[in-house]
């Protein structure tokens, strides 16, 4: 009770993000916001400047930023990185085709979640966790294959003509963010089109991440 009341008055003050899908449950796993780094400003800056323009109808008040350039994934509320975590873009760069086995850029959001109970390193085929638990490698090791791990979210792009529709479509490319056996190599484009990250950070993002949220990924 106390918890819906606290939450209730910091709604009224302005202070969460009017998102059908956010919990103040969920906002309670989020990390205290710390002053921004050099780097980290630069990222609200070019956003604060993209984001207006490119989607002027649309309400960014929580959302993910995946840069490309930097691997690296920002949780982002309010105008503020609350989280930011590395991460493996595909080897291939950026594109939008099926079976380029690239990464797309864009407007996304989150269509599904997959992986509540799934232990870390848990293994994924089409979505089901097999059973099987995965060896983490730390090193910079190439298992030679794009294994899915601990968490799935499942991206849906809603940009028509670039990553929604016909051979470009990045829900029937089955395009996730997920954990990686091979975590030596986060940090460095190293996916078969999908966002990894390390399988303890996924976990922690999946527990604020929501259906419908959405997922900017851009090469910047």
């Amino acid at each position: 009770m106390k918890i819906k009341i606290i939450g209730i008055l910091l709604l009224a003050l302005g202070l969460l993000p009017l998102n059908p899908g956010f919990t103040f449950e969920g906002y309670l796993h989020m990390p205290i916001v710390k002053h921004p780094e050099p780097e980290e400003q630069d990222v609200i800056e070019f956003l604060n400047n993209f984001v207006p323009k490119k989607y002027a109808s649309e309400i960014f008040d929580t959302y993910l930023y995946v840069s490309i350039k930097k691997q690296k994934l920002y949780h982002i509320v309010n105008n503020r990185i609350v989280h930011s975590y590395s991460i493996g873009g595909a080897k291939r760069g950026i594109g939008n085709k099926f079976g380029s086995l690239q990464t797309p850029i864009g407007l996304h959001t989150i269509a599904n979640k997959y992986g509540y109970e799934t232990p870390i390193g848990g293994l994924f085929v089409e979505r089901r966790f097999t059973g099987k638990i995965c060896e983490i490698h730390d090193e910079k090791f190439c298992m030679g294959k794009d294994d899915v791990t601990t968490r799935i979210l499942w991206l849906q792009g809603e940009e028509p003509g670039l990553n929604k529709g016909g051979d470009i479509d990045s829900y029937n490319r089955n395009i996730y963010i997920h954990g990686t056996p091979e975590e030596g190599l986060i940090g460095t484009p190293s996916s078969k089109g999908c966002v990894r990250m390390k399988n303890s950070e996924v976990k922690d993002l999946f527990e604020y991440a929501y259906i419908g949220m959405k997922v900017l990924i851009l090469e910047e």
